[in-house]
């Protein structure tokens, strides 16, 4: 992520805040200590702008205060939402009559894990506020999901707290540009301090932010490697939604997705429900993920959100997941996979992007260079699928691919150990639809496209005349 050049510091946003009369909040924070809280201590008139602060470090307290986690969890989004609905409930009732004529109030909450390099531990957290925008208003909240990278706790507290001051100065003053949010948000952190994978925005205040959008922008900022949507186009967090699940991922363009795409999906789901009972010795339900890479949305080098969200709507329309990572590598999407499940991953890849695996320059950037780079992505527990690519000379698979003379035996190395492997049932002779051609169909208005997409997708475009259909 770029460095911003910082219009305030983080002491000079807190006594901002302070002196804003009409700003009136609590305060509530587990984990890390009160770093955000300390912040408006320090900055000077706190009276003014906290009305409480609390960090219910012991779990008996603490879950008498918010509630038992079902799941013995602390540091999740529920967690954090029991925390923000308590507090701000609580100063509601209790301040209301005193001063609701003149207050906008706010609670803001973070329930976080750090730990100091060389730990198993995981260093991350959920980050909220719920606020109202006017004395007496509805009220409105926004939630991150972190991770801190710095390599000490201190300096993890330390970004933690600048965070949290950011995040209050944009909720109360920066709402009306959201171009200028996330800039915003990460004022005064170093690049490589705060991965923000997940921001979600809800209440009639923010009715002109799209999480699809803002979620993105942190993608492309690099403040995220990758962000992961629902088939009900929600926000997820990556962590918990891959949690103990096999999955199987198919990279493309999808532009628009196409019944060949769904068929060597499907073909792949078969594939994989057999190698995972191979390999974990038990039947287990699979994630399929279709997922796209920041280089592929982009056109002209820039991003049309309006194609982006086409392609995301069409594809949670079939009840797809959909991730937008920043990996143009599949062993660095590997190893992104590997920080949260150790389970078995199959990635479905088109025959024509063997050459682009087998492609040397790529891993320039390795030590060990392609060989590096294949090792970190294919094991025992990771495979990569292989569909045909058809073109109108030839049909391309795995066993037809040759790579450079001094790679075959490389390449001979994976396919004789099943690491490259060709989807099983697939027609070599058979018609496969590349989006590419479909979308030259509906820019031309043929009406055969309709017959290349599934039925719901189809639907979709024309209502929404997305793709450049006219």
């Amino acid at each position: 992520m770029p460095e911003v050049i910082s219009s305030m510091t983080t002491s000079e946003k807190s006594l901002r805040i302070n002196q804003d009369l009409s700003r009136y909040g609590a305060f509530a924070e587990i984990g890390a200590g009160q770093e955000v809280a300390r912040h408006f201590f320090q900055a000077g008139k706190a009276s003014q702008t906290i009305a409480k602060t609390i960090s219910a470090y012991d779990m008996i307290v603490s879950d008498d205060i918010y509630g038992r986690e079902p799941n013995g969890r602390y540091v999740c989004e529920p967690r954090l939402q029991k925390m923000l609905t308590h507090e701000y409930n609580l100063l509601v009732d209790r301040l209301s009559n005193s001063r609701g004529d003149q207050t906008c109030f706010f609670a803001f909450a973070n329930t976080v894990a750090t730990a100091s390099t060389g730990s198993s531990k995981q260093s991350h957290g959920w980050m909220g506020i719920r606020f109202q925008t006017q004395p007496g208003g509805p009220q409105n909240e926004i939630v991150l999901h972190i991770r801190m990278l710095d390599r000490y706790r201190l300096q993890q507290q330390e970004a933690l707290g600048v965070l949290g001051v950011n995040l209050l100065s944009c909720a109360f003053y920066h709402l009306d540009k959201t171009e200028e949010f996330i800039p915003n948000l990460v004022e005064n952190l170093k690049e490589g301090q705060i991965v923000i994978d997940v921001i979600k925005f809800k209440g009639p205040s923010l009715q002109h932010f799209d999480d699809r959008l803002m979620n993105l922008e942190l993608v492309r900022r690099g403040l995220a490697e990758a962000i992961l949507f629902s088939p009900q186009n929600e926000i997820l967090n990556v962590s918990d939604a891959v949690y103990g699940r096999p999955l199987l991922i198919q990279r493309g363009t999808f532009r628009p997705v196409t019944k060949t795409h769904l068929d060597v999906l499907q073909k792949g789901l078969v594939q994989i429900k057999n190698d995972v009972l191979k390999c974990e010795g038990k039947d287990l339900e699979i994630l399929q993920v279709m997922e796209l890479t920041m280089h592929n949305l982009q056109m002209d080098g820039n991003i049309q959100e309006k194609d982006f969200l086409a392609r995301v709507e069409t594809l949670t329309s079939l009840g797809f997941h959909v991730m937008i990572s920043n990996f143009r590598l599949f062993y660095s999407l590997k190893h992104f996979i590997r920080r949260y499940n150790s389970h078995f991953l199959a990635l479905v890849l088109g025959a024509s992007h063997l050459e682009k695996l087998f492609d040397e320059k790529a891993y320039s950037n390795l030590d060990g260079g392609l060989l590096e780079g294949l090792g970190k992505l294919l094991e025992q527990k990771t495979k990569v699928y292989i569909y045909p690519h058809k073109t109108s000379m030839i049909c391309m698979t795995a066993k037809s691919f040759f790579p450079a003379p001094h790679l075959r035996h490389i390449y001979a190395y994976f396919l004789e150990n099943q690491q490259i492997v060709d989807i099983s049932g697939c027609d070599e002779t058979g018609d496969y639809l590349h989006s590419k051609d479909v979308l030259e169909m509906i820019e031309k208005n043929d009406p055969q496209w309709e017959k290349c997409v599934p039925e719901k997708v189809s639907a979709l475009i024309k209502s929404k005349k997305l793709f450049g259909l006219t």
